[in-house]
Parts: C-alpha cells; structure tokens; sequence
C-alpha cells in the first residue's frame, strides 16, 4: 500500500523517530501502525545493543527531595554527547527516573531497570529512546540519603550532585547551611564525613606511605613512626569534610562553621555523583 506523508508525521508524532525511520517501518509493515511502532522499538533494541561498549561520559544529574527534606535522591543519567544531554526528551526521561527512584526505592540500577514506567519497563523505555536517538544512554549511578535534614545540591554543569545530611539542626532552618556545605563536598571532593568515618584500609596505606617517605629522607628510626602520624593528620584535615578549611571562610573548619550556625550540629553522612 501506498505511505502518505500524513501517515508518517504521524508515526513520527506518536514515537518520535525520524522521518526516514518511520516511513521504512510503515512500509515494512503495510501501513500497520501498531507494528511500525514494534519495528522502530526493534530498531532502538538493535542501537542500543550495537553501541553496548560505548561510553557515557556526558549527561545530567537529577536529585529530588521529599517535602519534609529528610530524604533525597540523586541519580546520574548518562549519554555519550553533551548535545543529547541538552535534548529535551532525554531530560524528560532524567525527570521520570528520579521520581520513580524516590516513590519506589529499588535497590539497584537493576531492579529500576524492572520497574513499570507508562506501558514499558524503564529498561525497555530507555531501549526506545536510543533508537531515537541513537546513542547509549544508561543510570549510571543512583544514591540515597536520609537524616534530620537532607539538603541537594546540582552543580551549574548538571553533571554533578550532592546529598547531604545534617543532625542536630534543633528545627532550624538549615537549607543555607546545607547547601554552603553540599558546595564543599563538591569542590573539595573530600573522602569521609571524619577521620573515624575513613576506611581503615585507606589509613593503613596513607601510614605505610608515611614511613616510606620518612625513611627516604633519612629521618631516624625512632621517630619514623611519629612522622607518618603527623602526616596522617595532614591528610585527615585535606580529605575529611569536618576537617576540611571551609572554603568560603578559610579561617574555620567545616565543623566549626556548622557550629557557629547552630550549636552542636553537623554532618552525619553525604553522597557526592559526578558524570565524566
């Protein structure tokens, strides 16, 4: 049978595909729009698998918090260019995902994959995506936070976000606080809330490195031991948040300007994503 122009902007308006797609899954299909819609689906199957070990260096960090702000989630929504980043449809996409995370709390980028998203599974929707597209796109990385009061943070980029969370808030407003803290986490990019919060593995190989510079320089062996403290606490005080100058005061800690703003408040845990 013979494909109108009509028939396929009308393909075209119901899928989004491109022109010359649509009209060879109408044509390939006798006009049956239901199956041209398979067909471009199929196709999408195919990109998406054809471009399997491509990288995702480009995209947009999502976070949404609940009313009360003591739960928030981030997610990082990736694709391999910044102009698809910027496509409306795929931020359209970014928006459902993260408001599906924060109603339906999956466990793993796997079981989000499962999960019902209109009539497809999100798997399958952003399957269909790329056929349209043409571009691996994929949930790299998904965080949860929850505490007394969680503030987020999405960089000027969109290709980062902070989580954090703070205690001992007293039912203060704390939004500012949160975020001039959220802004640290994601300039200084700090390794741990504090020094106890570091994983012992790390501070086992920063004191082994220590020593080994301390017996490099000739220092004496019975102050070898000493030394690589001391060096352990220079790097507490560079890489934990707590411990770090804050940046927009540098004549106090992050801690202490905590403290200046409310009195024994601090931070119990934060999540940092970055794209590329």
């Amino acid at each position: 049978m013979a494909i109108t122009a009509q028939d396929v902007n009308k393909l075209r308006q119901m899928t989004g595909a491109g022109m010359m797609d649509c009209k060879r899954a109408l044509t390939e299909a006798e006009g049956d729009f239901n199956k041209s819609v398979e067909l471009l689906r199929k196709k999408g199957q195919k990109v998406s698998a054809s471009r399997a070990d491509r990288e995702t260096s480009e995209g947009v960090v999502f976070a949404k918090n609940n009313d009360a702000n003591s739960e928030g989630v981030l997610i990082a929504f990736t694709c391999e260019t910044d102009f698809v980043a910027r496509n409306e449809e795929f931020v359209s996409l970014g928006n459902q995902l993260v408001e599906l995370v924060f109603t339906k709390k999956p466990e793993s980028i796997e079981a989000l994959y499962g999960m019902s998203l209109g009539d497809l599974t999100v798997k399958e929707k952003i399957v269909e995506m790329t056929g349209k597209i043409g571009e691996k796109l994929e949930v790299k990385e998904i965080q949860t936070l929850s505490g007394d009061a969680v503030v987020s943070y999405i960089h000027s980029n969109a290709k980062l976000g902070v989580l954090v969370a703070l205690k001992n808030t007293n039912g203060l407003n704390v939004e500012k606080a949160g975020k001039d803290v959220a802004m640290q986490i994601a300039a200084m990019n700090p390794i741990a809330v504090d020094e106890d919060s570091v994983d012992p593995a790390v501070v086992e190989k920063e004191i082994e490195i220590g020593e080994e510079q301390a017996r490099q320089e000739g220092k004496p062996k019975n102050i070898i031991e000493k030394i690589a403290k001391g060096k352990l606490n220079k790097f507490y005080k560079e890489n934990t948040l707590l411990s770090q100058a804050f940046v927009k005061d540098n004549s106090q800690t992050v801690a202490q300007y905590l403290g200046a703003v409310s009195k024994g408040m601090t931070v119990s845990e934060f999540k940092r994503i970055s794209i590329g």
